[in-house]
């Protein structure tokens, strides 16, 4: 197991690791729309939502890898009317690729996010 880091996306604000490799995966955890330069929240559900999969591909660049190798997604909004916007941000990154996929509406996420990603990749 490897302990995963860059400066490139926000430092975890808890107890965990930006991601981990095991077993040939890489299981990322949940991105904010934080913008890593300045530690505030992007300003609108969309901008949010392209910061969050920056972060990811931050994340998964320090791996050696891609959204393409992306097998699952788990993505979780504050708001599910938000939904068709997050899913045509979405799909402009993952383009022709669609891993697999849950989508829930939540009570809250940390710093009163309005959308938190996570992935798993196969290394």
């Amino acid at each position: 197991m490897e302990i995963l880091h860059t400066d490139k996306a926000p430092a975890a604000i808890g107890p965990y690791s930006q991601a981990i490799e095991a077993g040939g995966f890489v299981f990322t955890s949940g991105q904010l729309g934080i913008i890593p330069d300045t530690g505030a929240l992007a300003h609108s559900l969309a901008a949010q939502t392209v910061q969050a999969l920056e972060n990811l591909t931050s994340v998964l660049k320090s791996a050696g890898l891609t959204l393409n190798d992306v097998v699952k997604t788990t993505c979780y909004l504050k708001n599910m009317e938000d939904f068709s916007l997050f899913n045509e941000i979405y799909a402009q990154y993952f383009g022709d690729h669609k891993p697999a996929r849950s989508c829930f509406a939540v009570a809250r996420l940390p710093k009163d996010g309005l959308v938190e990603i996570e992935v798993i990749a196969a290394k």
